[in-house]
């Protein structure tokens, strides 16, 4: 009799919490991280380990108090097994230690804030994107392999925004001439920013400006005819989801990111193809890490072959991260923060005359973050 509970919990489904924004301006960065992850579910056949999946997903509403509910209601009232998803800095912040201080698993499926992968790293939190200042710090190398010495920042004023100033700062060699904080998210008027830009006549422009923020942007930097004077150089900013918008506006500029839908590795291209089949668009890094945080569970729930009861052995499997992913080779840093290729992409048609992105160079192998170094885990 005592074995009974123990069999029936044997044959759950493997529940999954996933925290995204799904209304809002915001809401087709979510959708595209809804639909990856769907389509992980669809390839795995619908079961990890021969358990059935069960994604639950809740709607951040773009709020960090809100995120903290619906991580707080997944983790008490649904109890799943793992907390995956969030997009923004903020209300990763906010949620984080409702799964972790609750003894859940807890995956970023984008956010990557400075203070989770040094100072508090915790053992039960891992991430399938990178730390905020990394591609920013890539950028940074471009900009000085391109020549540029005087340099206009312009970027949100919340936490990835920070990360993301910093990230370039760290790594320009030039003079930064002027720098904007705009406020977040009520700000989507930049013409009075764009006018300073203009008067300061840097040799570039380096922003970050993600979701709608990116194509309100796009359009009014067009709109101030800057780019035959000041080339823009962005993050975050244009991606799958903002190029049918601002495609033209964008095309030849320049970008830095861990991923591109046409890296070649077998894992992308199954992820490419059949999302752009399934979907009609191609998919976004939002869609990628998200694809790859469904992964990087089925991989660990196979490892231990479905028995969750043993939560160090899940971590060890988690930390092992053997499953083929979008970008290759996988491996986490002690501070469970991906060290992996950072590459210069750039804005192109394809052979459909569809509006994406390709990659140009290499500027960073193996990459680890700055912060790791502030982690105290093993």
């Amino acid at each position: 009799m005592m074995g009974a509970p123990a069999m029936a919990n044997a044959a759950d489904a493997v529940k999954i919490g996933f925290v995204t924004t799904l209304t809002t301006g915001a809401g087709a960065i979510g959708e595209d991280m809804r639909n990856a992850v769907d389509l992980a579910v669809e390839h795995l056949g619908g079961k990890m380990a021969g358990r059935d999946i069960e994604v639950i997903y809740e709607d951040d509403g773009f709020k960090p108090e809100i995120g903290k509910q619906k991580t707080d209601k997944l983790v008490k009232k649904d109890d799943v097994d793992f907390v995956a998803g969030y997009i923004w800095s903020h209300v990763l912040m906010a949620s984080y230690k409702s799964a972790v201080d609750n003894g859940k698993f807890l995956i970023s499926s984008n956010a990557g804030p400075s203070a989770l992968a040094g100072k508090l790293c915790h053992q039960d939190f891992f991430s399938t994107s990178w730390q905020n200042d990394q591609t920013p710090m890539a950028m940074g190398e471009v900009l000085n392999q391109r020549g540029i010495k005087k340099l206009y920042i312009m970027a949100p004023n919340y936490a990835a925004g920070k990360n993301m100033v910093t990230g370039v700062e760290r790594t320009f060699k030039g003079e930064i001439v002027g720098k904007d904080m705009t406020k977040f998210p009520a700000q989507l008027d930049f013409s009075a920013e764009l006018a300073k830009v203009r008067a300061a006549k840097p040799d570039a422009l380096f922003v970050f400006y993600p979701g709608k923020h990116g194509a309100q942007f796009m359009t009014q930097y067009a709109q101030a005819d800057l780019a035959k004077t000041v080339p823009l150089y962005t993050t975050f900013t244009i991606d799958s989801l903002s190029l049918p918008r601002v495609g033209e506006q964008a095309e030849g500029s320049l970008m830095t990111m861990f991923w591109s839908p046409d890296l070649d590795t077998p894992a992308n291209k199954k992820f490419v193809g059949d999302f752009k089949a399934k979907y009609g668009h191609y998919p976004s890094h939002y869609a990628a890490q998200s694809y790859d945080s469904i992964m990087l569970i089925n991989s660990a729930v196979e490892k231990v072959k479905g028995d969750l009861s043993n939560h160090d052995a899940v971590r060890d499997a988690l930390k092992a991260a053997e499953f083929s992913s979008i970008r290759g080779d996988f491996k986490f840093g002690h501070n469970h923060i991906p060290i992996q290729d950072f590459y210069l992409r750039q804005v192109v048609k394809d052979s459909d005359g569809v509006y994406t992105t390709k990659i140009v160079s290499k500027v960073y192998e193996d990459h680890q973050d700055p912060y790791a170094a502030e982690c105290e885990m093993k």
